[in-house]
């Protein structure tokens, strides 16, 4: 289980976090909605020490964090537990798909490179690129690139991944591949938290749906609640923007 509580940041005069509290069960799929701006990028930085929060506390399993005091054993012992997919792929470029994958392994997880190989090689059949793996980053499409940044997460055998906005830098028609994949991964029994504006994804895949609006957690339930059923205005707002519409058509 994942339990944050408190959770501040600000960057100078902006009040990008302001005391959110969340929990997170194992094994659920989480997806955080909201406009760009409400914070929803920052908590998830803040939970994987990407960004260090102005104050807050984390429950990740049996370990509790204070998220703005933490010593680095304490940073590092979380990043073990958690894993982030970024909306811009991260890959290395000097690096192939392969190494792209093993780098975690063999430096962070210090494990023996001949195992980490197979284990990345594992990784990379599963997310569909088998046929891929001494390619570079430069060689890939955008889908291809970010289906290996998924294996990169998947590979580590965390409790948690963290998505942020994983399809937002893709061409439309690579999107579904991309989220074919993401559901295969929820599908696995990790547990997930995702931010991401595809509402079908999210009516689909999660447990709970969360709509972040200017730093706090304004409404949250399972997808029927709040991405169909919404109680608050902001949130009727935003996803009458967002949601598809019915076809008009002329006769």
């Amino acid at each position: 289980m994942i339990e944050l509580r408190n959770v501040k940041k600000r960057f100078g005069d902006n009040k990008v976090l302001r005391g959110v509290d969340l929990t997170v069960n194992k094994g659920d799929v989480v997806v955080i909605l909201g406009v760009s701006g409400s914070g929803k990028t920052t908590l998830l930085r803040c939970i994987n020490f990407l960004e260090r929060a102005d104050a807050g506390e984390l429950r990740i399993g049996n370990e509790i964090v204070d998220l703005h005091r933490a010593r680095k054993k304490e940073i590092l012992d979380v990043r073990r537990k958690t894993a982030f997919v970024f909306q811009n792929y991260n890959l290395f470029a000097n690096k192939t798909a392969l190494e792209n994958v093993t780098e975690g392994l063999i430096t962070a997880r210090k494990m023996p490179k001949n195992e980490a190989v197979k284990k990345a090689k594992e990784a990379l059949e599963w997310v569909g690129l088998g046929d891929k793996l001494t390619s570079y980053p430069s060689q890939l499409s955008g889908g291809q690139q970010q289906r290996v940044g998924i294996a990169r997460a998947v590979v580590l055998d965390p409790e948690v991944i963290l998505f942020d906005e994983p399809t937002s830098a893709l061409d439309p028609e690579l999107v579904g591949e991309v989220l074919d994949i993401i559901k295969k991964v929820a599908q696995s029994g990790v547990t997930m938290i995702v931010v991401t504006h595809e509402i079908s994804f999210a009516s689909d895949v999660a447990d709970k749906v969360v709509f972040m609006d200017s730093g706090t957690i304004l409404e949250q339930g399972t997808p029927d609640e709040v991405i169909y059923n919404p109680k608050e205005e902001r949130t009727k707002q935003f996803l009458k923007r967002i949601l598809p519409k019915e076809p008009e058509y002329i006769i």
